[in-house]
Parts: C-alpha cells; sequence; structure tokens
C-alpha cells in the first residue's frame, strides 16, 4: 500500500519540477540576477584578452600583427556554430517536448548566431587577404560557413513571413533540424578536402602558449557575451509574447463589449 502510494507520488513530484524550470516567469526572474554578472564577466574577460593581444602575446613570424585577427575570428567562428547547435536542440525540445521555453531560445539565438557567423565571415576574408592573396576563394570551409549564414538568413526570413507563430516556430524548427548537417561538414572540411584553409587550432599545442592564453580568454569571453545576449533576447522575446497575448485579450473584451 505505502510502496503504490510513493509510486504514484513521484510522477507528480516530477512533473511539478519539469514544470518549474519550464515555467517563463521563473525564467525572468533567474535570468534577470545571472545576466547583469554574465555581462560584466563577459565585458572583463574580453578586454582582459584585448590587452594581451595588443600588449603581451607576440606577433607572429610569418603573419606578423595580421595574426591578432585569430583573436576575434576563431571566437567568432566557435560561437557562429555553437549558437546554431543552440537553435537545433531548442528546435528539438519544441517539436519532441514542446517545452515552452525552447522556441523562445531558438528564436533568440538565431540573429545572434547570425551575426557572429558574419564576423567570422569578415574576419576571415581580411585575414585571408594578406595569406592567400585574396579576400575570398571558395574554399570549402568558407563556403560552408557562407551557407550557415544563408541557413540563418533563411530561418528568420521563414519566420518573418508566416503570421501564425505556432505555424512558423514548428516550420523553423524543421528547417533547423535539417540544416544540422551543415555543422559536421563545416568542422570537418578542412580534414575531407583539400583546402586553403588552415586546419582547426583546437586550442592544442598547434598555438604557442603565448598566443594560446589570450586566445582562449578571448573565446571564453566572447561565449559568456553570447550567454548574456541570449539571455537578454529570451527575456525581450516573452515580454513581447505577454504584451501581445494582453493586447488581443483586451481587444477581444472591447470587442465583446
Amino acid at each position: 500500500m505505502a510502496s503504490h502510494m510513493t509510486d504514484s507520488i513521484q510522477p507528480e513530484k516530477r512533473q511539478s519540477l519539469t514544470q518549474k524550470f519550464a515555467n517563463p516567469t521563473r525564467f525572468m526572474a533567474l535570468s534577470g540576477q545571472v545576466l547583469p554578472w554574465s555581462l560584466i564577466a563577459a565585458a572583463c574577460l574580453i578586454s582582459y584578452a584585448l590587452y594581451l593581444v595588443f600588449f603581451v602575446a607576440p606577433d607572429d613570424y610569418q603573419q606578423g600583427q595580421t595574426v591578432k585577427i585569430m583573436y576575434i575570428h576563431v571566437p567568432a567562428a566557435w560561437l557562429a556554430m555553437m549558437a546554431y547547435g543552440v537553435v537545433a536542440v531548442s528546435s528539438f525540445g519544441l517539436l519532441v517536448f514542446r517545452h515552452p521555453l525552447a522556441d523562445v531560445s531558438a528564436k533568440a539565438a538565431v540573429p545572434i548566431g547570425a551575426a557572429f557567423t558574419l564576423i567570422a565571415l569578415i574576419t576571415g576574408s581580411l585575414w585571408g587577404k594578406p595569406m592567400w592573396g585574396t579576400y575570398w576563394v571558395w574554399d570549402a570551409r568558407l563556403t560552408s560557413v557562407l551557407m550557415l549564414f544563408f541557413l540563418y538568413l533563411g530561418l528568420m526570413t521563414l519566420r518573418s513571413s508566416i503570421e501564425d507563430e505556432l505555424l512558423a516556430s514548428r516550420l523553423t524548427a524543421i528547417l533547423a533540424l535539417v540544416g544540422v548537417i551543415l555543422l559536421p561538414i563545416i568542422k570537418f572540411s578542412v580534414d575531407w578536402w583539400n583546402t586553403l584553409h588552415q586546419p582547426s587550432t583546437g586550442f592544442t599545442s598547434s598555438v604557442h602558449s603565448s598566443m594560446r592564453t589570450p586566445l582562449l580568454i578571448s573565446a571564453v569571453g566572447f561565449t559568456l557575451l553570447f550567454f548574456s545576449m541570449h539571455l537578454k533576447a529570451m527575456r525581450n522575446e516573452i515580454l513581447r509574447r505577454r504584451v501581445k497575448t494582453l493586447t488581443l485579450a483586451e481587444v477581444d473584451r472591447q470587442s465583446r463589449g
């Protein structure tokens, strides 16, 4: 009897805990506390990384000062892919688990990911000019990253072109999951094809310690910046949806009155 009662209570506790973490109100409260600290940490780390880049880290013996573009390009390229990973996981959470915040997360991450992808493309072109003699080549890595940028734009365009938000969220989630195939292509393109792009550093011994430290600090700082921007964008989206719901309710009330 006691065992039966325990088994019947446990699912309710698990459900209550899941609902608690999925509650937008609770998310707003928690993110409001975390956001200022994450922004401060990101600003401090990025500032310290830039100090190391321009005043401590040496120039490359082949690339000279142009190697300093690496400290922006590598984190931006990493975040371009990571942001899409966030979009894909959030889209999966929407379609499979119908998590209340999944679509909010996916929608918030797309424009930020597009921005970092554009930064990666621009800094890569600037870095490529003195190395390759041209700003752009149809290299496997560059082309696949460009396709990722267009995919981000496609997700934003698809969502904005459909008035029904529920339908728009589902269609963009499906497209996002289909587009995941680009991530391994980008990651392994330098291994699968003969490309001009250098192999991934992987933050390993292939980068000298005098350059690796500011690169790692820069990567952590920009990652914190991404999460801060993502939290802020999610908060804005939740507020927008609340205002829309209240507006529609008021219009409906007035039409009935």
